[in-house]
């Protein structure tokens, strides 16, 4: 085979690598935790009419909490579920006019708008204004409800169409959620949203007996961990009750190793240029250099990933390859870890930068507050608790570890030069 048609082989077209796009990466790896609760929890106790919480995954950029939720959703549809896009809250925007938009959709799928039940209709003229105006709308000297009552009166509705199908639920994933600002829209939109899966209907059972379950509605949010603050803290006890949060960390090497292993073990499958197909492999070695360099950040999994593909025009990505293509992508990995500490108070960056400076074996609260130059240990003790908790950088074990590889790697070594 003549290295044109090798060429033709490893370009964009075929690249399985996809880096802050997007789309669902063809190369999928870990999150098996997250994806097993949806199809082992969320959905079969949705489906049952068992109560579940809500779910709310956050995280660091990069880390793929948006891909993650977009995997799930395209699960539920290849099930028949009735799903949401992706509903992407832009800084400033109304999300009660997104979301409404996005129920009304819903309510289509379900074919509520050919009800005759004057409820039903009420209701969706209710939204459809919501749509419309938003968090604006107000009601005081009129007839009608609240936007977030008659979003969670129509989502009721779905529920309940829902219910009567049997075999599907309607799931809901709102993205970069961080962005919803304004206190009393995120007010009403989590509340909404709460009472829609804490609500029960009454249903007939085998039997003649009349039982009440929840509605086979699922919700997700994502976002950066500064929504924590903005729901958890201010919300309080009800956030809790009706949401559980998940913080997202690296991914482990051994999945990241058996996400490569189909290229080590069987090629993967690319159009030969002429009609038929053929297989791009990987050499051992070169899968564990894009292991190694990534530090188990999706994104830069993806990106080490692609850039290996691009770097040669065989049938086999070596290890020489992989090297290569990383050095035209540092500049685009460091920045990515930089936008991260970037975003961090200047308290958290010190800590972070002490903690990096010790031997790994040596990295306890007290040598860390020692490195930032505090009087007290207990000083240092919120700091590295919101690090952990909250943001899931670090990990306040004994001693203290790094749970955000990429974060370390870039604050102790030359990393992300190879």
């Amino acid at each position: 085979m003549g290295s044109d048609k090798l060429i033709s082989m490893r370009d964009a077209l075929d690249n399985p690598f996809s880096p802050g796009s997007d789309t669902i990466p063809e190369v999928w790896a870990g999150r098996t935790e997250q994806l097993s609760d949806w199809r082992d929890v969320v959905r079969p106790r949705r489906l049952a009419g068992l109560p579940e919480r809500g779910r709310t995954i956050l995280g660091e950029p990069g880390l793929g909490k948006s891909t993650l939720v977009r995997r799930i959703a395209q699960e539920a549809t290849r099930s028949g579920d009735w799903v949401t896009p992706q509903l992407r809250i832009p800084a400033g925007a109304d999300p009660l006019k997104l979301v409404a938009d996005a129920v009304l959709k819903l309510a289509a799928d379900a074919g509520l708008p050919a009800s005759r039940e004057k409820r039903i209709s009420d209701t969706i003229a209710r939204v459809q204004a919501v749509a419309v105006s938003g968090i604006s709308l107000t009601i005081r000297g009129a007839d009608g409800l609240e936007p977030y009552s008659a979003l969670t009166q129509l989502l009721i509705e779905v529920g309940r169409a829902a219910i009567a199908r049997r075999d599907v639920i309607a799931l809901i994933h709102i993205d970069e959620i961080q962005n919803i600002t304004d206190e009393r829209a995120l007010s009403q939109l989590l509340i909404a949203l709460g009472d829609a899966l804490t609500h029960e209907v009454e249903v007939d059972v085998p039997g003649g007996a009349r039982v009440n379950r929840s509605l086979p509605i699922a919700v997700y949010l994502t976002g950066l961990p500064d929504f924590e603050d903005m729901a958890g803290a201010r919300k309080g006890a009800t956030f809790a009750r009706r949401f559980k949060t998940t913080t997202l960390s690296a991914i482990d090497d051994e999945d990241l190793a058996e996400a490569l292993q189909v290229f080590v073990l069987e090629g993967w499958e690319v159009s030969d240029g002429n009609g038929g197909t053929a297989r791009i492999r990987m050499e051992p070695d070169a899968a564990a250099r894009v292991v190694d360099i990534c530090r188990g950040e999706p994104f830069l999994f993806q990106l080490a990933g692609e850039q290996a593909w691009y770097a040669g025009v065989g049938a086999t990505i070596t290890a020489e390859e992989v090297l290569r293509g990383w050095r035209g992508a540092q500049r685009e990995a460091t920045a990515h870890v930089e936008r991260i500490l970037e975003r961090l108070p200047a308290r958290e960056r010190l800590l972070l930068q002490a903690m990096a400076e010790l031997p790994a074996e040596a990295r306890t609260l007290t040598r860390i507050a020692e490195g930032m130059g505090l009087a007290k240990v207990t000083d240092a003790g919120p700091t590295s608790q919101r690090l952990d908790t909250v943001r899931g950088i670090i990990d306040r074990g004994k001693p203290y570890s790094f749970r955000h590889r990429a974060v370390e790697a870039y604050l102790s070594s030359d990393w992300p030069k190879v």
